[in-house]
């Protein structure tokens, strides 16, 4: 008797992202969100108690790159959900 190792199909990376939001996509925005605002504040804050201008200007930047992670996740969420869900095509049923 001979084992066969199954290969995984291959994931084919999608080319536009679906405009529809499920539970789970939103619970992992949600996350990034916090996490994103977190680190800004926190780099925010170290910015103003250094002083010195090199430390400043680099926390800084890394404040405004957590901001600029921020506002681009809010973009996702900016779907009305239930239009799109009341677009999308419904499998045929079959029937027994």
């Amino acid at each position: 008797m001979t084992t066969t190792t199954m290969n995984p199909p291959a994931q084919v990376p999608i080319p536009v992202p679906p405009r529809v939001i499920t539970t789970k996509d939103l619970l992992y925005l949600k996350d990034a969100l916090s996490w994103e605002l977190n680190a800004f504040k926190k780099f925010h804050f170290f910015a103003q108690q250094t002083i010195n201008p090199q430390l400043k200007q680099a926390f800084d930047k890394a404040g405004q790159m957590h901001q600029r992670h921020y506002q681009k996740l809010l973009t996702h969420l900016q779907v009305n959900n239930n239009a799109v869900m009341a677009n999308l095509p419904r499998p045929q049923q079959t029937s027994q």
